[in-house]
């Protein structure tokens, strides 16, 4: 996946490193995620958040837990989990699993852009049959 520059800022203005994290890996956090930034863009910054945490880490149960709040109508809180015990490749999996919950979440609240083909217009006076 390629991201713009501009995905790293989405990332770096609305994450929150959490339980696990140390704040020197914040800028190797972010570029792990980055990608997640082009589908987070269509929001203000106000309306995200996100919160990343890892539980037992380096351990036999290692967990890493992505959480996203989108500040809508209705408000949606997605949450991603890996069990992966490699850290970059729990934080591939849980970025991964994001973008998709963010991508059907935009699918189900956003009308189609093809609604104007399908809906019948109504019958105007000069197009009733005659008789």
């Amino acid at each position: 996946m390629s991201e713009l520059p501009g995905d790293t800022a989405v990332i770096t203005n609305r994450l929150h490193l959490a339980t696990g994290f140390l704040s020197n890996e914040r800028g190797w956090v972010v570029e792990r995620l980055a990608a997640l930034g082009s589908r987070l863009r269509s929001f203000h910054d106000d309306q995200v958040e996100l919160e990343i945490s890892v539980k037992d880490r380096r351990g036999v149960e290692q967990r890493v837990t992505l959480e996203c709040w989108i500040n809508r109508t209705p408000r949606l809180h997605l949450v991603a989990t890996s069990s992966e015990p490699d850290l970059p490749s729990a934080l591939n999996e849980v970025r991964t699993e994001l973008i998709r919950q963010v991508d059907e979440a935009k699918t189900r609240t956003e009308p189609r852009h093809n609604r104007a083909l399908r809906s019948v217009p109504a019958l105007t006076e000069h197009d009733q049959p005659q008789r």
